[in-house]
């Protein structure tokens, strides 16, 4: 197993509060990869009128919230299963199959290979590689997969490098899987913010794989990670009844089934946040491009993930700089195969994105 280096995540707040003196109420969190637009309006403006929800249990199948799931996804109802977070269903998934073996592309996040430590197993790491832009080469990648291996893990697009696998190039990765029975777990949870959705999605090889489980939740897209919500979408129908059969009932409170029900609908602001990010993020790369005390990688999701070139200035500095400014970026040397040369910030609004690039062009 990789040792992880502990740096500020980007729901740590009250411990920057702590340490810095600063009120959590004034720091923009560039780390947290968070929407800027905020929660849906149309979940903000209903959801008083469905309060009286909570005075009863929520349906066990959550039949209505899956259903309106799969008219956003495109996928079978039947096939959706639903979570506290993605987290549980990572859990859920991993207790399940048992994995004595895990290969995961990185550096990516942590959960994954702590999730399947803690059921036994060993993770190993194919590393996406600097000089390719850490994109996925998919030859090579596919002469490291074998009969050894129970499970691959792909963060899709990923964090924190911001890069993504083609819908074109995860069929050939499947295709090898099955040679091999190695089943594949992919967490989407940044999906809905790559410019070309429809050719990163892999919901829809989920009709044709049975060795494909991929996971989504509403906090990052939808602005929403207090209401821990979260769903898995799969073929495998054994699989779907394991899990329901180890799932504990009512995971999800009746407000988060309600509130999934409205944001999955609201189509202005899934617009709204595509058109935002996608302004923001070309425009800041574009800009980056232009500096030369840093490398930018070109972004998929709504972050990006930049290395300090500059001699002496290292992601530290770089956090310690911004955060007194109460601007929060993260700190990337905590992610396997990256060292202290490397920051990630997500697109916040116009000006808060200027005000982070002029305090970082302070020291760089």
């Amino acid at each position: 197993m990789l040792k992880h280096v502990d740096h500020f995540h980007g729901s740590d707040l009250e411990k920057i509060e702590e340490i810095y003196g600063i009120k959590k109420e004034n720091i923009t969190s560039f780390s947290a990869n968070v929407n800027p637009l905020g929660i849906s309006p149309k979940m903000r403006s209903t959801l008083l009128e469905r309060i009286d929800a909570i005075t009863s249990y929520p349906d066990r199948e959550y039949t209505s919230l899956r259903k309106q799931i799969g008219a956003y996804t495109k996928a079978p109802y039947e096939n959706i299963l639903v979570g506290n977070g993605s987290t549980e269903l990572i859990s859920l998934f991993i207790q399940i199959e048992h994995p004595k073996k895990a290969l995961i592309l990185g550096p990516t996040y942590s959960e994954y290979e702590r999730e399947i430590s803690l059921g036994g197993g060993t993770s190993l790491y194919y590393p996406l590689k600097e000089e390719e832009d850490f994109i996925l080469n998919v030859e090579d990648f596919k002469h490291h997969l074998n009969e050894s291996l129970d499970l691959l893990v792909v963060c899709n697009p990923n964090n924190p490098t911001s890069t993504a696998v083609p819908q074109s190039v995860m069929r050939k990765i499947l295709d090898e899987c099955k040679r091999y029975d190695i089943y594949v777990m992919v967490d989407e949870t940044y999906v809905e913010f790559a410019p070309d959705f429809q050719a990163i999605d892999s919901i829809p090889l989920t009709r044709y794989y049975n060795n494909l489980v991929i996971l989504r939740g509403v906090s990052k897209f939808f602005a929403s990670p207090g209401l821990r919500l979260g769903y898995a979408v799969t073929g495998n129908q054994d699989l779907l009844e394991k899990i329901n059969s180890r799932k504990n009932p009512w995971t999800i409170n009746s407000l988060a089934a309600v509130a999934g029900e409205l944001m999955f609908s609201d189509t202005e602001y899934i617009e709204r946040t595509r058109s935002l990010i996608h302004q923001e993020r070309t425009r800041i790369y574009e800009e980056l491009l232009s500096w030369k005390t840093v490398k930018p990688f070109r972004p998929s999701a709504n972050f990006i993930l930049v290395k300090s070139l500059k001699d002496g200035v290292t992601a530290d500095d770089l956090f310690e700089h911004a955060i007194r400014r109460e601007l929060m970026i993260r700190n990337c040397s905590t992610f396997p195969f990256l060292d202290n040369r490397y920051f990630r910030f997500c697109f916040m609004s116009p000006e808060k994105n200027q005000e982070l690039l002029a305090c970082l062009r302070e020291l760089l």
